[in-house]
């Protein structure tokens, strides 16, 4: 794997910058929306070297109709009680809880972690459904970092256009409302030149 960082990126402490007044919310349909504020966390860059080592990474196999099929991500799950694998997630998480627990109504719980190792690794479209989410409205907060990657968000039933955020190098998004599902999301596999990403995915108890 191949990383370039960003030139924006002048390393330091990595930290979250402020929310309220700085990120920036986009209504969707059916009640959904998404929250974007690109360059959220500083030394992103630093931060996406330290998890790319102290991260205990690993390749999962599923079954796909008829047979079992590698998972094209390596995965990491961190659950309610198990501690974060640097004190900047703690921090990402603790600024998340500040500003979404008065309208989310309780605070993220667990962290998801996916290497997307180059083009060829993706996600296919999904909603975070498992749980919860299937049946009320939450909150997903994915913060990325490492090289920018394409996250498309299309409505399950159709009638509206794509939304597409290239996101990378600490930019945060969250997802809220009904998105989880009404709306579906994927990382697309791409035959562009595309280096390593972390993402990290900040969920709410029993959602999944």
């Amino acid at each position: 794997m191949t990383f370039q960082g960003s030139l924006l990126d002048l390393g330091g402490d990595s930290r979250p910058g402020p929310l309220a007044g700085a990120v920036r919310r986009t209504a969707l349909t059916e009640g959904a929306w998404i929250d974007v504020l690109p360059g959220w966390l500083t030394g992103a860059d630093a931060l996406f070297e330290r998890l790319l080592d102290a991260v205990p990474w690993r390749a999962e196999r599923r079954q796909m109709y008829e047979r079992v099929v590698d998972v094209p991500r390596l995965l990491c799950f961190y659950g309610e009680d198990e501690p974060l694998p640097d004190p900047a997630l703690d921090a990402a998480k603790a600024a998340l809880d500040a500003h979404y627990v008065p309208e989310l109504g309780e605070p993220f719980r667990t962290a998801g972690l996916c290497l997307y190792r180059d083009g060829r690794d993706s996600v296919a479209w999904h909603g975070d459904t498992i749980g919860r989410g299937s049946t009320t409205d939450t909150m997903v907060a994915i913060l990325s970092l490492g090289s920018p990657r394409s996250l498309l968000l299309r409505p399950r039933r159709g009638g509206a256009a794509t939304v597409r955020r290239d996101l990378g190098h600490g930019d945060l998004i969250v997802m809220g409302g009904s998105c989880q599902r009404t709306w579906e999301h994927a990382v697309p596999k791409t035959a562009r030149p595309a280096g390593p990403r972390i993402s990290v995915q900040f969920r709410p108890r029993g959602v999944r």
